[in-house]
């Protein structure tokens, strides 16, 4: 047969940069890579998707760079790759892979269980190649947790990253692709509505892309959080770090006028709560101790999961009855607060300085678009989701260095739907909100 000419179309203006392709080829083809040749010569590498091929069809992927309008002459098989995706040595002991992707290095983890910040699964480590520096130095944080609304203070288990540890699957693994699906259980809590539930991340990566994909799949489930019926609707949690006193990013924004609230009254009732528990509490056990001796210190600059897992029903720290009592104070207080008619909605079409505002905290309304980024490196940060998120949390917190993107509103409320998908671009960008509808309007693939 008579090998087909891909078509690529941009809808929009500008230029791309290693753009993922994917197109379909009405004939069954040998060979797991092959080559194709833009009209200037450049030759672009195509990998065969196994899991997307089917009898008489073959798949490929591809990256090109291009503006406006550009096509590849599929020119045949070849049996090995000069350049592409590379396996790097990893850094974590929980480490599945870590990856030069051509413009990222990256680490993805399966995690540990053991309920520490080193024990999360997701992103354990990030940076982009050309500035070399690591988000997630410490491998404390990381890029990729699912929190809301199964890891509550309403269902007794914080942070699932830390307290379950996932299995990854290797769908598709090539020098243009790598597609990874994480499958977890999420533990046993107080709710019974959500008892017995899984879920799945889609993870891919290409060759030399400035962002990624990601998709969060959970078993159907419906609760009550923060007093609001909650639906399929998660919090997903990506955390950054640049040591005390120090932010890797200074600023957010939404794409259209940022709407939101200053502070977190809840976090503040927690922490108020922390400091009376390790006063008051007649629980004496190892764990509780544990958790005294590391919270003596300035609170503010403590690793902030270490406040939640004081309540966490998994540590054993405090018995059930004691957490119910305590936390449910700490809701009623926080709920109240708020919603408070002093606590007024903010309107504004200027970068907000999160860690001007009290607790280094503010909660956004619903976006689909939302960019973090460095005011003196002009680093920064791009998020497209293809639903809107009904709130976002957002934390700056230079007192640990602790930068907090997380798809839930006031009081935990999860409120991205599951089974979305999300990109998330990274580097150094002049205009966020040409690189965010960039990742929500792919090109136009066509065969002729």
């Amino acid at each position: 047969m008579a090998l087909p000419t891909v078509v690529i179309s941009d809808p929009r203006p500008g230029h791309r940069i290693h753009e993922p392709v994917r197109f379909v080829v009405p004939a069954e083809l040998d060979g797991d890579l092959w080559t194709a040749t833009q009209p200037d010569g450049t030759i672009v590498l195509c990998q065969r998707l196994t899991a997307h091929s089917t009898p008489g069809e073959t798949a490929f992927v591809a990256t090109a760079s291009f503006t406006g309008r550009t096509e590849l002459a599929l020119s045949g098989p070849v049996t090995s790759a000069d350049r592409g995706i590379r396996a790097l040595e990893p850094r974590e002991a929980d480490a599945f892979a870590r990856l030069d992707t051509g413009y990222f290095d990256l680490e993805l983890c399966t995690g540990t269980a053991r309920g520490t910040g080193s024990s999360k699964w997701g992103l354990r480590h990030f940076s982009s190649l050309a500035e070399g520096i690591d988000l997630l130095s410490s491998g404390n944080n990381a890029i990729g947790g699912f929190y809301g609304p199964f890891f509550t203070p309403e269902n007794g288990l914080i942070n699932p990253p830390e307290h379950t540890v996932v299995d990854i699957e290797v769908v598709e693994r090539g020098p243009v692709l790598h597609h990874y699906r994480m499958r977890g259980t999420v533990p046993d809590g107080l709710l019974d509505e959500l008892r017995g539930k899984s879920f799945t991340i889609d993870w891919i990566f290409t060759y030399g892309t400035p962002h990624f994909t990601r998709r969060y799949t959970v078993d159907d489930f419906q609760t009550v959080i923060n007093g609001r019926s909650v639906t399929n609707l998660i919090t997903v949690g990506d955390e950054f770090e640049g040591g005390q006193g120090e932010l890797v990013f200074d600023r957010f924004e939404t794409y259209d006028p940022t709407v939101y609230r200053a502070g977190d009254p809840y976090a503040a009732e927690l922490a108020a709560m922390v400091a009376e528990t390790l006063e008051t509490s007649q629980s004496r056990n190892p764990k509780f101790d544990e958790f005294k001796s590391l919270l003596t210190e300035d609170l503010e600059s403590a690793h902030w999961d270490l406040y939640w897992r004081l309540f966490c029903s998994w540590e054993n720290a405090l018995d059930e009855p004691e957490i119910r009592e305590r936390l449910a104070r700490v809701r009623a207080r926080a709920r109240v607060l708020a919603d408070h008619p002093d606590r007024e909605w903010i309107i504004t079409r200027h970068p907000v300085d999160i860690s001007a505002t009290p607790h280094e905290t503010a909660f956004p309304g619903p976006a689909a678009k939302t960019a973090e980024y460095h005011t003196g490196t002009g680093r920064t940060m791009v998020w497209w989701t293809e639903k809107p998120s009904g709130a976002f949390q957002i934390v700056q917190r230079p007192q640990s260095g602790w930068v907090n993107w997380g798809s839930n509103g006031e009081n935990e409320c999860p409120q991205l739907p599951t089974g979305v998908w999300i990109k998330t671009a990274y580097g150094q960008f002049a205009d966020w909100r040409a690189v965010a509808d960039d990742l929500e309007t792919p090109p136009e693939v066509r065969l002729v």
